[in-house]
C-alpha cells in the first residue's frame, strides 16, 4: 500500500491527525524501567499497545536510539517491527547527501528498517532527494520551516525578496505530487505556516513543536485551513507519567491531544 493512502486510512479509521514521537531517552523513563537498552523497546511497546488505536503515525528520531550505539539501532529496529503495519512508521533521520550516498540511506531506512516516510534536509538540493523519491509507495517530508528558535539563524534569511523557508517549498513543489512530497513545518509558526499551506495545498504537513515546544492547537489549525497534517507529539505523551501506571497515563494523554485536535477542525 501507498504511504500517502496507508496516512489517509489511518486519519479516518482513528480520527486522529496525532503522531507520537518516540524520542526515547534511558534517562527520562519512569524509575521502574531497568537502566539498561533493552528497556527502550518494553517502555516503546507499552506506549504503542495503549495508543495504536488513537493515533495515525509514529516517528521515530534517530538520535535517541544512535546515541546508544549499535545496541540503540537494534531497539530501534525492533520498534519499528512492532509498529501495527496500518499505521505510519515515520524515520526522523533527517538525511540527504550527494546521490549515491543518499542512495545508500534510503535503502537503510525504507529496505532495513521499513520506514512508510522519511525526513529530509534539502540544503544540497533535488539530486541528494531524488534517490529517497525515487522509491515507490513512501513519503519524503522535506525539511521547511522547523519549530526550534534557530530556525531564524538560516531559514528566514532574505534571498530575492523572500526567506529561504519559501524558496524551499517553491522549488520543490515541483520534484512530487501530494503523495511522494511532503514538508516538515512547525507549529511555532503561525502566520508562515498559513502561507505555506497556501503555496501547498495538498501536501502533507508533518507539524511539530505542539506540546513542550509550546506551539498552539488552535493556531495550528487554523493556519493549516483543513490541509492534510499530521501533528506530532513527542514529549508531552510519552513522559506524561513517572508512576507505574504511565502506560494509563499515555492513553489518556493522547485521547486529550486527539479530542483538542478533533476540536479544532469543528
Amino acid at each position: 500500500m501507498r504511504s500517502y493512502k496507508k496516512l489517509i486510512e489511518a486519519q479516518s479509521r482513528n480520527n486522529s491527525k496525532l503522531c507520537i514521537g518516540l524520542d526515547t531517552s534511558l534517562d527520562l523513563i519512569p524509575s521502574h524501567f531497568k537502566k539498561d537498552i533493552s528497556s527502550i523497546f518494553e517502555f516503546n511497546k507499552q506506549i504503542i499497545d495503549a495508543t495504536c488505536d488513537l493515533v495515525c503515525a509514529y516517528k521515530l528520531n534517530f538520535a535517541f536510539y544512535e546515541q546508544y550505539g549499535s545496541k540503540g539501532f537494534d531497539e530501534l529496529k525492533k520498534t519499528f517491527d512492532i509498529i501495527p503495519e496500518d499505521v505510519l512508521k515515520i524515520a526522523d533521520a533527517k538525511r540527504a547527501d550527494i546521490g549515491n550516498t543518499s542512495r545508500a540511506y534510503a535503502k537503510s531506512l525504507f529496505e532495513y528498517f521499513g520506514a512508510d516516510a522519511v525526513t529530509i534536509n534539502p540544503y544540497m538540493g533535488f539530486d541528494s532527494v531524488e534517490p529517497f523519491l525515487s522509491f515507490p509507495d513512501k513519503l519524503v517530508f522535506l525539511l521547511c520551516l522547523t519549530s526550534n528558535q534557530g530556525a531564524k539563524d538560516i531559514q528566514y534569511l532574505e534571498c530575492n525578496g523572500k526567506p529561504i523557508y519559501r524558496h524551499v517549498i517553491e522549488k520543490a513543489m515541483g520534484w512530487g505530487d501530494e503523495e511522494k512530497l511532503s514538508f516538515v513545518v512547525g507549529a511555532t509558526h503561525h502566520s508562515e505556516l498559513a502561507d505555506l499551506r497556501s503555496i501547498a495545498k495538498k501536501q502533507v504537513f508533518l507539524i511539530p513543536g505542539i506540546g513542550a515546544q509550546g506551539g498552539s492547537i488552535a493556531e495550528t489549525m487554523k493556519a493549516n485551513a483543513g490541509g492534510t497534517a499530521i501533528i506530532n507529539v513527542s514529549r508531552g505523551i510519552i513522559y506524561c507519567s513517572k508512576e507505574k501506571d504511565f502506560k494509563e497515563q499515555v492513553r489518556a494523554k493522547a485521547i486529550e491531544y486527539n479530542a483538542l485536535l478533533n476540536q479544532a477542525l469543528v
